[in-house]
């Protein structure tokens, strides 16, 4: 599988939705669904880290899965309101660069 970027992902998933009349759904409808889709994402990590094994009659999904749909709400979500992914990256990681560039203890090359 190629990588692609956060664009060609958005635009996929805009070409995917615009075929369909009920284009994207409400940005609340939304939120409800990517709550969902955590919720199934915070169900395997608990499987695979926590105290609670799987039932057997329980399907067998991946980590990778979830996260994929997660991603797959979210860029519905970004789309919707016309928000362009990579620039709102570049505005978080701006912010983490600043705000908290000496909030976490960095890792001393030298004592490697």
């Amino acid at each position: 599988m190629s990588s692609k970027t956060i664009e060609e992902m958005q635009k996929e998933v805009d070409t995917y939705i615009s075929q369909f009349k009920e284009g994207y759904f409400s940005p609340l409808a939304m939120m409800a669904r990517l709550t969902e889709e955590m919720g199934e994402l915070a169900r395997e990590v608990n499987h695979y880290y926590g105290e609670k094994p799987k039932k057997q009659s329980e399907e067998e999904k991946t980590m990778e899965q979830e996260i994929g749909d997660v991603l797959f709400v979210i860029i519905c979500l970004a789309n919707s309101l016309d928000i362009d992914m990579e620039e709102a990256f570049g505005l978080v990681m701006e912010k983490f660069k600043t705000r908290d560039n000496d909030r976490w203890t960095r890792i001393d090359k030298t004592e490697e």
